[in-house]
């Protein structure tokens, strides 16, 4: 991908806007697959424990602030080379625009969810007695989020995720808690136990980039007039926000259970 400077521009300012664009294009283009490999890693480096988390969050916003400066460089630049008619030129700030939005969306969003739902860490479809986490506990770290009640986590649950309700079937609870079990590992989780005499599961997500890990407890009970009722709970062990993600899990776990036979 080459350019030169068009023959027929020979007055200096001309020479200045064809070097500009040409140089400005191959920054953007540049910077954006070094702000994309540097988010990348942020997060990988965190999730094989090279680096604490923490760390993976600066590297990321210093990527992401990289993003932004990508994003001017390669509109500047386009935009001049389309005026000098320089396709090269023109084609690397198109992909470094690409670039540096596809850098600069995933944090956007991210701040964007942190700041429109409450800053919690642990969700429940029964507030008022959440299922408790048994073999889990040993995997927790001491200094990993508290699992005791908060009521003033559970009063922002209720007033953001009202959705999140137990959910009611007529199987007996044998049968539902072989049904709840297919949909936890349908969700790709990591089964860490299943107690069909108390009627529960627990599990760990682990997410993708970081590799943050959330455990998951599901509590099937009997119903005084026949059936089972099932009550999710989620819980975040790293972070004061989970940024919305337990009770999208829950809601996803419900979805998946609703359809398992």
């Amino acid at each position: 991908m080459a350019d030169a400077i068009p023959p027929g521009v020979t007055n200096p300012a001309g020479r200045k806007a064809a070097l500009a664009a040409i140089v400005l294009s191959r920054l953007g283009l540049a910077l954006g697959v070094i702000c994309i490999a540097a988010g990348i890693v942020s997060g990988l480096g965190a999730r094989l424990e090279l680096w604490h988390f923490r760390i993976g969050f600066t590297i990321l916003q210093w990527a992401t602030f990289g993003a932004f400066a990508v994003i001017v460089l390669s509109a500047i630049g386009g935009i001049l080379a389309w005026r000098m008619h320089l396709r090269a030129a023109r084609t690397a700030g198109l992909l470094g625009l690409l670039l540096g939005v596809a850098g600069a969306s995933p944090p956007l969003y991210q701040y964007y969810l942190a700041t429109h739902v409450p800053a919690i860490h642990d969700i429940s479809t029964d507030t008022a007695n959440p299922p408790q986490f048994v073999a889990v506990l040993p995997l927790r770290k001491k200094d990993d989020n508290s699992l005791a009640p908060d009521a003033e986590a559970t009063a922002m649950q209720l007033s953001a995720f009202p959705d999140l309700q137990p959910v009611l079937v007529a199987a007996a609870p044998q049968q539902a808690l072989h049904r709840a079990e297919l949909a936890a590992r349908a969700m790709g989780w990591d089964i860490v136990a299943v107690d069909p005499q108390a009627g529960r599961i627990e599990a760990t997500a682990t997410t993708l980039l970081f590799g943050f890990k959330d455990d998951v407890v599901i509590r099937v009970a009997p119903q005084a007039a026949g059936g089972s009722r099932i009550d999710v709970r989620s819980a975040s062990r790293v972070g004061r926000s989970d940024l919305g993600v337990n009770a999208r899990r829950i809601r996803a776990y419900i979805k998946e259970f609703n359809t398992t036979g």
